[in-house]
């Protein structure tokens, strides 16, 4: 049974206008979902569905929940695959903790493929030095992800993962999250200042460079799904307010509502047609993580499409949503001027277009000579 109990989300949703508004923090939409046991792990194919509802109630909370659910799922697709490195990581979600991805860097775009932070043998640990921007639940998180270069190690440079805590020396989180859309989730810049990881909270080491390493598929099922299904639910309330206002609005020269009007319900069949589809995209992969099916090389191609094709629909049908509605949704108070605005945060997120399609293409053709 989902932990997202209609009192719940209606609660959430109330919130919403007024997190974005005055660009705080979901603070209390967090204790909520702690308290309801949002945060514990369960299935990718579950978290997928809530995680798209839980979006259509309030983007931002779900957005930056999502980087929690991301490491869990980390945690459970290793651990599905007899690997327990990271099974600490599933009692402590367990137990409340609340897990942040500090990966994300200024001028970075090799993103997992190598890092500009450095990573550097220390007492008991690696400290790392660098600029990690995007971290959602900034104000909140107690566990944040991270990984670095480091140049000297014993077969050369490698990259290291790991996890800080929350009281780790080190660690500055800037104030800087001021943004178009999103602006609940603040993500504001995290600057790491020789900060240490223990020995026994380093993750992994792993190559610079793409690598087919389990950790790194975890990475990538568990976030390009989640990511997905973040914005699918907000074409889901979308296409719902697109529906209310064709419903309620009256034209002058016809004197019927616009649900009356051929232009008005093509606008809404298209939008649904194409959201209809993002459904069994997203689940039954999610579920084919979950049952650790083997698409083999086609892994990547088809979780970047994904997400690709989920981010997009829902630019395309909250447009059409805002094209039905009318003037009334260009007013800032509008919930669909909201959605409008936290929609086009999804171009952001990794894998972008291009690097999408290079991924198709490499499938298709394999590397360019």
């Amino acid at each position: 049974m989902s932990p997202l109990t209609p009192d719940l989300l209606a609660r959430i949703r109330e919130r919403a206008p007024g997190y974005d508004r005055e660009n705080v923090f979901f603070t209390e939409d967090l204790d909520e979902l702690r308290a309801a046991r949002y945060l514990a792990p369960r299935s990718l194919l579950e978290t997928v569905r809530d995680q798209r509802l839980l979006a259509a109630y309030a983007p931002a909370t779900a957005l930056g929940i999502n980087m929690h659910h991301v490491w869990v799922g980390v945690a459970r697709v290793l651990h599905d695959r007899g690997d327990a490195s990271l099974d600490w990581v599933l009692r402590d979600a367990g137990a409340g903790e609340l897990f942040a991805f500090g990966n994300s860097e200024p001028g970075n775009d090799l993103v997992l493929w190598d890092s500009l932070t450095t990573a550097e043998t220390a007492e008991g640990g690696f400290a790392f030095t660098g600029s990690k921007i995007f971290t959602s639940l900034a104000p909140a998180w107690t566990r944040l992800g991270v990984f670095g270069k480091q140049q000297d190690g014993p077969d050369g440079p490698r990259l290291v993962h790991g996890f800080l805590t929350r009281d780790a020396a080190g660690v500055e989180t800037l104030e800087d999250w001021d943004t178009l859309g999103m602006r609940a989730t603040s993500s504001n810049t995290t600057w790491l200042d020789h900060a240490v990881v223990p020995d026994a909270r380093i993750s992994r080491f792993l190559p610079v460079g793409p690598n087919t390493d389990p950790f790194v598929f975890a990475i990538f099922a568990n976030f390009l799904l989640l990511i997905g299904s973040v914005y699918a639910g907000i074409a889901d309330r979308a296409l719902e307010l697109g529906v209310e206002a064709a419903q309620k609005r009256t034209s002058l020269k016809t004197g019927t509502t616009s649900d009356q009007d051929p232009d008005i319900r093509w606008r809404l069949a298209d939008a649904a047609l194409a959201l209809d589809a993002l459904r069994p995209d997203l689940e039954t992969l999610a579920a084919d993580v979950d049952g650790l099916v083997d698409h083999g090389a086609d892994w990547f191609r088809r979780l970047t499409g994904a997400k690709h094709r989920a981010t997009e629909t829902a630019r395309r049908v909250v447009d059409q949503a805002m094209r039905v509605a009318g003037g009334g949704g260009y007013r800032s108070s509008s919930e669909l001027a909201r959605l409008q605005r936290d929609v086009l945060a999804g171009i952001y997120h990794p894998s972008d277009t291009e690097s999408v399609h290079a991924t198709v293409a490499t499938n298709l053709l394999g590397p360019i000579a």
